[in-house]
């Protein structure tokens, strides 16, 4: 007797219990397709045979989200609306059509608009925050520059009387100069009024009547460093560090003076401005 075949005939039973069973044969097919938690129930637990096909249903494959436009930043934007406007403004000229005016004057009634919000807005926040107004520190309204001046006048002329003690000023002239003739009664005047010590000196041995005590310049511009071809010139000596400090060249008021001679010796740069 020929020897019985199990494995062949295996899968011909399935195809009888297919045909026999159409809703047991839907069953293995849902669950073939069964989520992988079910796997080992199915596919450990029950072994089903060979007809039933334990096999991991492929994840839908994972749509990623579009990237969101990057958002341009200001620099940019303002070129753009630079842009723009440059271009309807050329477009209006080079083509003056009704068209081509009024959307270059609507463009620019926009920017003029956005202007006028922005400064609205800088004022407020000057108004609402000291630190960001500057007229607390020099006043621009009639009454309040008043107070303020009178204020800085009185602190300057305390300076100016105790300037004596530590500097002295040197007076560079010449008889030829018409400057120089307006500049030195002013300076007579400051030094006399103050009692700072002055020396005149003479830069083409001429005399002055206003300082008849000059002496003849032997090459102190150039050794102060100054600029040695510009009358007239005011320098302060610094006596206690040993050092010229230049006030200025040309003519200056009597309170222009005062001023720079002031804000030299007694305000560092970028505190009074």
């Amino acid at each position: 007797m020929p020897r019985f075949d199990r494995r062949a005939i295996t899968p011909v039973l399935a195809l009888i219990c297919a045909a026999a069973h159409p809703a047991s044969a839907s069953a293995q097919t849902s669950e073939t397709n069964a989520p992988a938690e079910n796997d080992a129930f199915y596919c450990e637990e029950r072994k089903l045979g060979y007809w039933f096909y334990c096999t991991k249903p492929k994840p839908a494959p994972k749509t990623e989200a579009a990237a969101p436009a990057p958002v341009p930043d200001a620099v940019t934007r303002m070129d753009a609306i630079t842009a723009e406007l440059r271009e309807l403004k050329a477009r209006a000229i080079l083509e003056p059509t009704p068209a081509n005016v009024t959307a270059y004057i609507r463009f620019q009634r926009e920017q003029l608009d956005r202007a006028s919000l922005f400064s609205d807005v800088w004022q407020r926040a000057i108004w609402q925050d000291p630190d960001l107004d500057y007229t607390l520190q020099r006043p621009v309204s009639t009454l309040a520059k008043r107070q303020w001046q009178g204020s800085r006048a009185s602190e300057r002329n305390g300076v100016m009387a105790g300037l004596s003690a530590r500097y002295g000023l040197f007076y560079f002239f010449a008889q030829s100069c018409g400057a120089c003739e307006v500049m030195s009664p002013i300076v007579r005047s400051v030094t006399s009024n103050w009692g700072i010590t002055v020396r005149a000196i003479s830069t083409d041995g001429g005399p002055s009547r206003h300082f008849p005590n000059y002496i003849v310049e032997t090459n102190q511009r150039s050794k102060m460093g100054l600029e040695p071809k510009v009358t007239p010139a005011v320098v302060l000596w610094d006596a206690l560090k040993g050092r010229p400090i230049p006030i200025g060249y040309g003519v200056m008021s009597a309170d222009e003076l005062q001023d720079r001679i002031y804000l030299l010796t007694q305000k560092e740069a970028g505190h009074d401005y």
